[in-house]
């Protein structure tokens, strides 16, 4: 029997035809559920990136390894995680997000239980590589489910919640980390992953069928272009890893790696723009708001990481913190982050993203100019306001940014274009790492040397403190008070120069930040780029 059109409902004259990507304006609430799951999954791979960075020492000592072995527990598993997360997108269309999600949350459970039970630093640095590797994936699958299963109205407050755990998960890390090895063993980083790990696949394997696979792309896979990407992303990652540790190229290997890397990069690039059945499409950066959303995320990696990482050697090194002590001082960075969510979701879908993406990066340039001011005695209080600031800042960025980059793509563009977008944000994270570890070696000597030039030995205030600190060691029964006097007023200067070197670099950040608030007025408005896509504009 054939339709007539009576039967067939048209739409009124002179009205639009739907987008292809068109998703229902309602939300499902199993879809939601099923989501705040994966979340979870996401939650435990993005930890693991820093959980272990407090609890090194305990490690070291328990495997007999030494100071440079025990440093790839950490790089393994982020050189890892790079090479996997832009092959996520095919593979998810391949597969299915249901069948990559759960394979890489259950492996990484596999190897999470692996690294309780390593009795030497050779398993563990492999089975932490197995967990970055496999783990890679739920980032940029949970990214892509966001954009592709939910309606545009929903989306800024789902970014916010992707946000937050992106962004607070890598925050707390060190801190958790530190906790669980003084309080139990170092063995129970990894162990705390096993039971959520097996729920999480359990309810995802049974309940979330988001898409269908194409087994035909498995057939077509382009493992070539895998394998130049899998050595020139690796290699990417350790020679920012290890560079500024190896005075970079004056190393032979940092010089032979990077060589190789670009070439393979290249090699990589040429293949994806030249096959029919590209492993990761790049064709996406032809997007405005997606190109320009990858190099703003790619700076909140620096950012983000980069002040993770610097916040607590300052307290380490120059104040003298322990691991719970730093924990309780950052902490309110954390706390900004819960109270900024809700807000960064209402706004991102009420206003403008731009302007709330700008607002933040302006939040976090603020931030960072206040803490170019520390001094050595900076603390709780001190740092309180500049962390509010930086939790809230980072926050409001993020979950706009998200519906940028991501929002307005095509749903079959979507998959592919998340996995590169976190790719970009990581690569910012170890760029960013690396620029601040060779900062702060060069700025430190550069001022210890300005400081040491004007030590006066002939001036009266020199001489005094250096008589008084003699005084002290004599009184103590030290066998060479002069000297030791010398010594210590050597040491006192490379601590001011050291205060100074984070003062520098915190005031870098500050341009940084500023310069991609600026960026973002460059991209398309999204609800203006959605219509253009919708009427077949570009």
């Amino acid at each position: 029997m054939t339709a007539t059109t009576a039967d067939i409902e048209l739409p009124p004259r002179g009205a639009q035809p739907a987008a292809p990507d068109a998703r229902p304006e309602t939300i499902d609430r199993r879809k939601v559920i099923l989501f705040a799951v994966m979340v979870v999954g996401m939650f435990m791979a993005v930890l693991d990136i820093q959980i272990v960075a407090a609890s090194l020492p305990q490690m070291q000592a328990a495997l007999a390894a030494g100071p440079d072995e025990i440093s790839w527990v950490q790089t393994a598993y982020l050189i890892a995680a790079v090479i996997m997360i832009p092959a996520t997108g095919y593979l998810s269309r391949a597969l299915s997000t249901r069948v990559v999600y759960c394979l890489s949350v259950g492996g990484f459970t596999l190897a999470s239980l692996g690294c309780a039970l390593s009795v030497n630093l050779p398993m563990l640095t492999v089975m932490r590589a197995l967990q970055g590797f496999i783990g890679g994936a739920t980032m940029p699958a949970v990214f892509a489910l966001a954009f592709t299963a939910f309606p545009r109205n929903q989306q800024g407050p789902i970014s916010a919640a992707i946000g937050l755990i992106v962004t607070l998960a890598p925050t707390i890390g060190p801190t958790l980390g530190g906790w669980i090895s003084d309080n139990y063993s170092w063995h129970w980083l990894f162990l705390i992953n096993v039971p959520p790990g097996i729920i999480v696949v359990a309810i995802i394997w049974l309940y979330g069928h988001f898409d269908e696979p194409d087994l035909s792309l498995l057939r077509r896979l382009d493992f070539p272009a895998f394998a130049f990407m899998a050595v020139g992303l690796g290699l990417v990652q350790y020679v920012l890893e290890e560079g500024p540790s190896d005075d970079w190229f004056d190393d032979r290997t940092i010089s032979i790696f990077t060589v190789v890397s670009a070439v393979c990069l290249v090699a990589f690039a040429w293949r994806s723009l030249t096959s029919k059945n590209p492993l990761v499409d790049l064709k996406a950066y032809s997007d405005r708001n997606f190109t320009l959303g990858s190099v703003a995320s790619m700076t909140m990696g620096m950012a983000l990481y980069g002040l993770i990482f610097i916040l607590p050697l300052f307290l380490a090194r120059i104040r003298g913190l322990d691991a719970m002590q730093i924990g309780e001082t950052l902490s309110i960075t954390g706390v900004a982050m819960f109270i900024a969510a809700p807000v960064s979701g209402y706004t991102s879908r009420t206003f403008d993203p731009r302007i709330v993406a700008s607002f933040g990066f302006v939040l976090v340039a603020l931030s960072t100019y206040a803490l170019s001011k520390l001094t050595a005695d900076w603390g709780f209080w001190q740092l309180f306001w500049p962390q509010v600031a930086r939790g809230a800042g980072i926050m409001l960025a993020m979950a706009p940014l998200n519906v940028i980059s991501l929002g307005t793509l095509p749903p079959a563009q979507v998959k592919n274009a998340a996995a590169l977008y976190n790719l970009t944000r990581n690569l910012g994270g170890a760029l960013g790492l690396a620029f601040i570890n060779t900062m702060l070696s060069d700025r430190t000597d550069f001022h210890a040397r300005i400081l040491f030039d004007h030590l006066n030995p002939a001036s009266a205030l020199v001489t005094e403190r250096l008589n008084d600190m003699a005084g002290a060691f004599a009184a103590a029964g030290a066998a060479d008070p002069a000297g030791a006097s010398m010594k210590m007023m050597g040491a006192i200067v490379h601590r001011q120069a050291a205060v100074l070197a984070y003062a520098d670099v915190m005031h870098v950040i500050f341009w940084i930040s500023i310069a991609t608030a600026a960026i973002l007025f460059f991209v398309k408005s999204p609800e203006r780029a959605a219509q253009s896509q919708a009427a077949g504009g570009e």
